[in-house]
């Protein structure tokens, strides 16, 4: 008898994302943002041929990214891949429009054959705000609001719709079609009222997990549950995002990751008002916080504990972090591919392998 479609699938779907962060070369030089959107593009075909569920790409609009329109690189994947789903991690949904969201990913869905994704998000950095004329004192309503909007749209039914910030729809029909539906999520970075919100619009759940203990998180994944079951809606996937990088050995690994995390952080410390980056906080994270870093087996473990400790249905590694060459990003995601996911397969489903029970040996039967 043939296998159900249940048994078929893995027990977690396992990622990659990627920011498109600004690398360097082998010789500290820094690259040109076409040859890092080129680059990314290689990595997604290695993830694809190695067997990564999901690639992930984020869009930003700032000077150490180079990817401001992931839609456009992803269907460039999309076209050179087979099975690996696409998508964004994340959509800034707030200083786009919904319409183009959805024309632009219906359009990438016909491209991978059904394999496009959309992970909705408001974003860490805000210079999409001023970039394309809104008010960041309108950035709670604007996102609110456009996610109502294009919860209509993916129903793919005509839609009358209004709102405060966004021109009203009137019966509006919007193409192309999708042979499918989109798969949609939405990212949140530990709001209550951010997993709420996906629970009310039957979203699945991403978690952005950047810092800390992972289990830190249980509490929203019981609060998603929760709210789901209030509102009568079936349970529904929840994913992690989370940052790390492989290498052959744990200490080449921290070497190799830990330049790049080094001047991010700081930029970022200098833009906000963080104190400088420190080794020891670097180590700390890896140890004991969201850093998934080390050699195959140690992020395998790692990862496995993670999926364990929230029940997450998917794991996305972010493995890009800053400076560090493509090179060695390519080698990080091989690894991924061949070691750690096949790993934490296995670990996971060792956990799921019912204990044997000893069968006793049969009593001596007394002679007559």
């Amino acid at each position: 008898m043939e296998d159900s479609m249940a048994d078929q699938q893995p027990v977690v779907e396992l990622g990659l994302d990627t920011f498109g962060d600004r690398t360097v070369d082998q010789q500290g030089n820094p690259v040109s943002y076409p040859q890092v959107i080129r680059d990314v593009v290689e990595e997604a075909v290695l993830a694809d041929r190695v067997g990564v569920d999901f690639f992930g790409i984020g869009e930003h609009h700032r000077e150490d990214f180079a990817i401001s329109a992931p839609e456009i690189a992803l269907a460039a994947i999309a076209a050179r891949t087979e099975r690996i789903h696409v998508g964004t991690a994340v959509t800034v949904l707030s200083s786009d429009d919904p319409v183009r969201v959805f024309e632009k990913f219906a359009t990438l869905d016909a491209i991978s054959n059904g394999r496009a994704e959309i992970i909705l998000g408001r974003g860490s950095f805000t210079e999409s705000f001023p970039l394309f004329g809104f008010n960041l004192q309108d950035y709670e309503g604007l996102f609110e609001e456009k996610l109502n909007l294009l919860h209509e749209l993916l129903k793919e039914q005509p839609v009358t719709w209004e709102g405060a910030l966004r021109p009203a729809l009137t019966n509006a029909e919007v193409y192309p079609k999708t042979e499918n539906g989109l798969r949609a999520w939405v990212g949140v970075g530990g709001s209550p009222e951010s997993v709420v919100r996906a629970a009310r619009y039957g979203f699945p759940l991403v978690l952005a997990i950047i810092g800390g203990e992972p289990a830190r998180f249980a509490p929203y994944v019981d609060l998603y549950h929760r709210a789901l079951a209030q509102l009568g809606r079936p349970d529904l996937p929840i994913a992690v995002h989370s940052p790390g990088f492989i290498a052959e050995t744990d200490e080449k690994a921290r070497e190799l990751y830990w330049p790049g995390y080094q001047a991010m952080n700081d930029r970022l410390g200098r833009e906000r008002g963080w104190p400088p980056v420190t080794r020891d906080r670097f180590e700390a994270e890896i140890e004991h916080g969201a850093q998934h870093v080390g050699s195959p087996e140690t992020v395998a473990q790692k990862i496995a504990t993670t999926v364990r400790s929230l029940g997450i249905q998917r794991f996305d590694l972010k493995y890009t972090s800053g400076s560090t060459p493509h090179e060695h990003l390519m080698t990080a995601i091989e690894l991924y591919g061949t070691e750690v996911i096949p790993r934490v397969r296995e670990l996971l489903a060792a956990d799921a392998a019912p204990e044997e029970t000893a069968i006793p040996e049969p009593a001596e039967t007394p002679a007559p």
